[in-house]
Parts: structure tokens; sequence; C-alpha cells
């Protein structure tokens, strides 16, 4: 196949890179945010074992960022002065969540509470960033207002204001299930690496047997946000020194939910996010049986890893047990998208 051996080494030095300049960053940004007192407010309605996190610096996802911001620009930045935006626009829209995320932890810690932007004020500024976002990658010629539906190879034809309304739920949903599924120590960026290991090998595949434009820089992309969580969690897996925040969650899924559309295969997500799915459902659930029953509930504690927390799991067990999980319907879902990109 063209471009095999070029691919895999631009691949593989993004994830070096993201690695090392993520690690390298975490060694002087910890610090600093302990000196700025930065630390995390622990909800009091969580498990009550949590309470000894308190003060554990928060914003540590700002090592990832700048490691994936650096690694994008530099790898791709022939191809972008050339014309190829894709992973520039992907990572424009990853930055703007990042700062939603960023002015929601600056504001929980000069509350020195854990509030900060009102749901509804989060709700606005995801939207108008998911609706820009699609409008520009439609007007790019990236996305088309079909859904392919993996396995099954067929797609759906659908009207491109009802397209848009999906897709923007789609987004401000994934985006916010990334965000529950932030609870416990490494477990979101842990869940997550074989969802980038997915989108490198999905584009990798894109580009060498469909020469899908903008396939070879988002290839970089997901590389380089594979090699910095991996950076990120020397600091942040059991016992964590620092948390990711909302800077980092709501980065990492303005992430997902682009390089998704990018590849122009939404409904992927239903497979690669199957944990953030699920841990979503498990509060939505105890919020509503709770209100119906007046009182009553299904799960010990919501969102399910507090629930199994709570039933004796420890934290490493839980985080290995849902990248366990996500890795096999990682495995699955590329499996479901190859017809999507027949062989040339």
């Amino acid at each position: 196949c063209k471009g095999m051996d070029s691919i895999l080494i631009k691949t593989l030095a993004a994830v070096i890179l993201g690695f090392v300049i993520s690690a390298v960053l975490g060694k002087y940004l910890v610090p600093a945010l302990r000196r700025w007192k930065a630390g995390q407010a622990i909800k009091e309605d969580g498990p009550t074992w949590h309470m000894s996190k308190q003060g554990t610096p928060t914003m540590g996802g700002l090592m990832f960022i700048a490691a994936v911001a650096i690694v994008v620009l530099v790898l791709n930045g022939p191809a972008i002065l050339s014309g190829d935006l894709t992973s520039v626009f992907v990572l424009l829209f990853a930055l703007v969540f990042g700062l939603i995320g960023f002015i929601d932890d600056y504001a929980k810690i000069k509350k020195k509470e854990n509030t900060g932007l009102s749901a509804s004020q989060k709700f606005l500024l995801q939207l108008a960033a998911a609706i820009l976002f699609i409008v520009l990658l439609r007007n790019s010629g990236i996305l088309s207002p079909n859904l392919y539906v993996p396995f099954f190879g067929v797609e759906w034809k659908l009207p491109w204001v009802v397209y848009m309304i999906f897709a923007a739920l789609v987004i401000t949903g994934t985006v916010n299930a990334v965000n529950i599924t932030d609870g416990v120590d490494g477990l979101s960026s842990s869940v997550t690496l074989p969802v980038c290991a997915f989108f490198a090998a999905s584009f990798g595949y894109a580009y060498l047997h469909w020469d899908r434009p903008g396939s070879a820089g988002m290839t970089v992309f997901a590389a380089a946000l594979f090699g910095g969580l991996v950076g990120f969690l020397v600091y942040n897996f059991y016992p964590a020194k620092v948390f990711m925040g909302d800077t980092g969650s709501l980065f990492l899924g303005g992430a997902v939910c682009g390089m998704a559309f990018a590849l122009d295969l939404p409904l992927i997500l239903i497979l690669v996010g199957i944990i953030y799915i699920v841990e979503t459902l498990s509060d939505i659930i105890q919020i509503v049986y709770f209100k119906a029953t007046h009182g009553k509930r299904i799960f010990r504690m919501a969102p399910l890893h507090h629930h199994l927390e709570m039933g004796g799991w420890s934290e490493k067990k839980v985080v290995f047990v849902f990248a366990g999980i996500s890795l096999v319907f990682c495995i699955l879902a590329f499996f479901g998208v190859i017809g999507r990109f027949p062989v040339l």
C-alpha cells in the first residue's frame, strides 16, 4: 500500500513525542499547580474515602492538551501549509471545549467548591461550539449529512437540519459523558486510550486504502493524543498526583467527537464510547428512579464506578476492567468500520 512506511513512522513519532512532551511538562506543571493552590474540591455527596483526595491539583489535562497541539502542528505542518486543515479543525474544536473546562475549573478554584459554570452555561457554550464545528466540516467537504451504519454497509440519508440537530446532541452528550467518566484515578484517560488507538488505526486504514482527505493528519492527531494520555497517566494513575479537571475531560470529549465526525462515522461512538454511555446511563437511571420512587436507589451510588467501589472494587480494578471493556469494543468497532473504506 502506498505510503505505509511513512504513515507508520509518523504515527510512532506522534505517540513518542506526545508521551515525552506530556510527561516532561507534567514534571513542572504539577508542582506549579500546587503552588497556585489549584486544588480539586471533592463533592460532599461522593464516596467518603475520596475526601482524602481533597486539594489534589486539577487542570492537569493541560499537559496532554499541549502535547497534542505541539505534535499536530509540528508533524502535520507541511500538510497544513498545503491546505490540509482537517486536523487543525479538530484540534481547535477540542481546544474550545478545553477552554470551557478551564473556565469551569478556574471558577471552582476561585470559589473553593466543586461548582463552576452552571449547567445551562456549559450546555449553551458546548452547543454553540458543536454547531460551528459541524458547519465548518460540512462546508469544507469533510462531512456528509449521511449516517453510515457500521457492519451493515448502509447509509441513512438525513435532511441537513435533522443531521445538525442529531450531531449537536451527540457531541454535547458525548463530551459530558466523558466528563462523568472522570471520577476515579486514571479512569477517563485509560478508557480513552483504546479509543485513540481505534481512531489512529481507522484513519490510517482510510488513508492507505481509500485516500480519504485529511486522514493522514488525523492519524497523527489520534496517535499524539494516545501518547499524551500515557504521559498524563504517569501522574494520574492511582494514587493520582494530579487530576485532568474539566479542562482535560472536556478537551478529551471534544477530541473523541471531533475524530468521529472527521471520519464521517458518528454512529461508531456507540461502540468505542460504550463505557462513557454506560456511566452516563447509570447516572440518569439513578436520578429518574430516585425521583420516581421518592428516595429509592438502583445503584449504591452513581455513576457506575462509584457503585462498584462501594461494592468492594478498588480504583485500580475499576480502571483495568473498564479499559479492558473499552479495548474489546474498539477492536470490534474497527471491523465495523473497514467496510466504509473499500480497498482501491
